[in-house]
């Protein structure tokens, strides 16, 4: 069974250009119990997923200077045990192979929450257990 609820210590690293989007991610999160970072540029999050304790990073595809594809491998490369997220309108098939969840934007509402309680409760089991690289997973669009 899957808890609906964080456990105290899972932070959630956010990173979209879009402010509007960003507050609104931050504004869910933080309503459900996760502590919440937040970046409005690639760079701006690649330097908190390396210098800060986070469970996961929610990033969006679109953005300037480096993409969301660009940005998850990076974050992958660095932390190997980070779940990634990715949001957007359209993906290419080639960056699902590096995130572990792709969520639509249109169905964030519905999607967000369950996605990131099932991935952050399945790498902190994994934690538990010494193991430290989550297994990929897609969410179809």
């Amino acid at each position: 069974m899957i808890s609906t609820y964080p456990s105290p210590e899972q932070t959630i690293l956010c990173i979209d250009n879009d402010e509007v989007m960003l507050r609104y991610e931050k504004t869910l999160l933080e309503r459900s119990g996760y502590a919440v970072l937040s970046a409005v540029s690639a760079e701006q999050g690649l330097r908190l997923a390396t210098i800060c304790k986070c469970d996961a990073v929610l990033l969006d595809y679109d953005m300037p200077v480096m993409n969301g594809c660009e940005l998850a491998s990076e974050i992958k490369r660095l932390r190997p045990e980070l779940v990634v997220m990715v949001s957007g309108r359209e993906v290419p098939v080639s960056a699902l192979t590096m995130i572990d969840a792709f969520i639509p934007k249109l169905e964030a509402i519905r999607e967000l929450l369950p996605a990131i309680t099932e991935l952050c409760g399945r790498n902190r089991d994994r934690r538990d257990e010494g193991e430290v690289r989550p297994e990929h997973r897609h969410r179809a669009s």
